[in-house]
């Protein structure tokens, strides 16, 4: 499979699985669906068939389904009334939207199950491994001379925050035989260490020698790794694993929002790219366990309580479900604004985040 193919299909199976739950729980639960469009903007192919048009549209970074009543202050006929979305009871709607992510983790699930049924493991990372947990200490380095040890963990460097192993690692790397001052976390206990990078040769991003510094720690790589004995447990391991997965997600979520892990690790369409062309050059298992993972990433992200995300549908339709009737049209309006802004602020965010940890390299090779 090409690079350029493997990321088509990369991002048009997750787009498609996604909008494919909508649209199958709106028609089976009799709303009529007007649109169902891989990809945002300007349609580039369209065909219309039945009641729905069918598309595929400019900014491939999404989809959308569009039933009919959607859209706030719609106007419709009392023919058109009963398919209409927003007349429908909040139970109904909440499943409607409550589908997409679950077809993610539908898809996610396949693979793992068929992966565990071909007797391939799926690994789960240890959290640890992502934050700056000291795993093992080397045999005279100076991490040893300075009293590091085993499960300590770096909260500090010269009175920076370091809230993950890269962010930490760039920090050391550039401070080679200069003496810092780490605020360690031991136990319940915080300590300060004292230590010296070794100036250590290595080789950067053009092949380039350069030097770097170096204090002999490693992380943790340790994860939960899932097999299957049989064809018969691999269904139930398959759920073992989404749950897994998930869990960490919504951990690692958890740990950006209260900055125990750095924004900066963030990753947007860029960056995904750009895995998936490395997954899909990896072999067939690394290409399809990558997308896996990413379909969970979606599924969670699309649960969080967003306003215009699937989570923050189901956060107004609780609240409906609370009063007895909808909020307003002028609340509506207002918390649709708000939760656009804030994903547009995202997108950009990411962007930047992906420019720099893979335009800026990529370029700096010229």
């Amino acid at each position: 499979m090409t690079t350029f193919w493997a990321i088509i299909l990369f991002f048009g199976l997750l787009i498609f699985i996604h909008e494919l739950g909508h649209f199958i729980f709106a028609k089976l639960l009799g709303v009529k669906v007007l649109k169902f469009s891989l990809g945002f903007g300007p349609k580039l192919i369209s065909r219309q068939i039945g009641e729905t048009e069918y598309m595929i549209s400019a900014v491939p970074l999404g989809g959308y389904v569009k039933p009919l009543g959607e859209e706030i202050g719609e106007e419709l006929t009392e023919e058109e009334k009963p398919r209409a979305m927003n007349y429908q009871p909040v139970w109904k709607r909440a499943l409607i939207v409550l589908a997409g992510p679950v077809f993610n983790l539908l898809l996610a699930y396949i693979i793992f199950s068929v992966f565990l049924s071909l007797s391939y493991p799926v690994a789960i990372p240890d959290l640890d491994s992502i934050t700056t947990t000291i795993e093992d200490v080397m045999k005279d380095s100076p991490a040893m001379r300075a009293g590091l040890k085993k499960d300590d963990k770096i909260i500090s460097i010269d009175g920076i925050s370091v809230n993950d192993w890269g962010e930490m690692s760039e920090i050391l790397s550039k401070n080679a035989g200069k003496e810092l001052d780490l605020k360690v976390k031991r136990g319940a206990d915080l300590i300060d260490i004292k230590v010296v990078p070794e100036p250590t040769k290595d080789k950067d991003n053009q092949g380039r020698e350069v030097v770097v510094g170096r204090i002999g720690i490693s992380k943790k790589m340790a994860a939960e790794i899932i097999q299957s004995d049989s064809l018969i447990s691999a269904p139930f391991k398959g759920f073992q694993a989404v749950y897994g997965w998930s869990v960490l997600t919504v951990k690692v979520i958890g740990k950006l929002l209260t900055g125990a892990v750095s924004a900066k690790q963030v990753g947007g369409p860029i960056l995904i790219i750009d895995s998936a062309a490395k997954a899909a050059s990896a072999g067939v298992f690394t290409y399809f366990n990558f997308i896996a993972i990413i379909s969970i990433n979606l599924a969670v992200f699309n649960l969080l309580p967003v306003p215009v995300l699937d989570g923050g549908h189901l956060v107004l339709f609780s609240i409906e479900a609370l009063r007895g009737r909808p909020l307003s049209d002028k609340i509506l309006n207002v918390v649709n604004r708000a939760g656009i802004a804030l994903l547009i602020l995202l997108i950009a965010f990411v962007f930047y985040n992906d420019i720099m940890r893979v335009i800026v390299p990529w370029i700096q090779k010229f």
